[in-house]
């Protein structure tokens, strides 16, 4: 007997494969195309016709065809109208899938494959499809598994537009914090996944709006929960007008920065958008000026020292004072490692 498909570990699962491919594909399969397709016994393909039979009312029809069944739904005669996938946009959603991988977790992304496959007999030609073309790099990068019912949580919450009560722990906090808030976007920003959200008075006590709106990182909650409790989303609003205008994903005052990179950090920077008003100019070889606009002067910092000696900060001359300092503090710490 084939080897059970990973991806359908259930009877459930088994069944809803079998039935979305028979719906959508008006054609016979035999019987040990149905075996190898879900990875079982003959005997679990047939009780799963039946329990199709009984419990979606459908009919299948059963031909035997040189001493092998073969098998066919009869299709409704108001079926909707779905447009089959091509070979070309399976692929991209295979991609995409594979892409995000290291976001997802593995709850998520198991979740993922089987929706995938249950669409797979949308696609008219499978022949060369196949999600082995692509695949993730993830050392680095967070593992998002233990939080697969926080993000379900807040998903739940946005859709039915419910406060949520949370307990979150901040990066420079000592204890994690329980508190109200108003879930808006999750996005994705350097391999994290964060949560744009509106603080919300907590009950039985008297409300006072904060300066800025959390910025939240999913691994950093310690719990969530949905309430009973009722928002209205913000009007008008607009993600990319908020974050996507400028360098940094912490919005504090814009300022514009002029940076010089020389040697591979020229042809690097020079590859991509850094701020949708960025400008680069060349002045000699393996060498440019890129300007921006950045809203986070600890993340430009940041951002700056990953090049080490081919970024020099050109202006403001705020930013290139607290380089120097931070580069006075990195040679300090090497300079006493060197004297031990």
């Amino acid at each position: 007997m084939p080897r059970k498909i990973e991806y359908y570990r259930s009877y459930g699962d088994k069944l809803i494969s079998i039935f979305v491919r028979l719906l959508f594909e008006d054609r016979y399969y035999s019987l040990n195309e149905l075996v190898s397709f879900l990875g079982c016994s003959k005997p679990t393909v047939l009780r799963l016709l039946e329990d199709i039979r009984r419990s979606y009312r459908v009919e299948i029809e059963e031909e035997i065809r040189k001493r092998e069944k073969y098998i066919r739904m009869k299709r409704p005669l108001h079926q909707p109208q779905i447009a089959p996938l091509t070979e070309s946009e399976w692929d991209v959603l295979q991609m995409c899938k594979t892409f995000t991988q290291h976001l997802l977790g593995a709850k998520l992304f198991e979740e993922a494959t089987q929706a995938l496959f249950k669409s797979s007999a949308l696609v008219n030609d499978r022949g060369n499809v196949s999600s082995a073309h692509f695949a993730c790099f993830r050392p680095g990068t967070i593992d998002y598994t233990p939080y697969h019912n926080i993000i379900h949580t807040l998903i739940n919450a946005m859709n039915r537009k419910k406060v949520c009560k949370i307990t979150y722990q901040g990066i420079m906090e000592d204890k994690p914090k329980t508190f109200y808030i108003k879930p808006i976007k999750l996005f994705s920003h350097k391999d994290s996944i964060y949560l744009h959200a509106q603080r919300a008075r907590t009950p039985g006590t008297k409300y006072k709006k904060p300066e800025f709106d959390p910025l939240l990182v999913i691994h950093r909650f310690k719990s969530a929960e949905i309430t009973d409790i009722n928002f209205m989303p913000p009007e008008k609003y607009d993600f990319e007008k908020i974050y996507n205008v400028n360098f940094g994903v912490i919005k504090e005052d814009a300022f514009e920065v002029t940076v010089e990179f020389t040697g591979w950090s020229a042809q690097y920077v020079s590859e991509r958008v850094w701020s949708p008003d960025q400008k680069i100019k060349k002045i000699g070889k393996n060498k440019i000026h890129l300007t921006f606009t950045a809203a986070s002067e600890t993340e430009v910092i940041s951002w700056i020292l990953f090049f080490g000696e081919e970024a020099k900060v050109i202006a403001p001359k705020t930013l290139v004072k607290h380089i120097s300092s931070k580069a006075e503090l990195i040679k300090g710490l090497y300079a006493t490692k060197c004297s031990l």
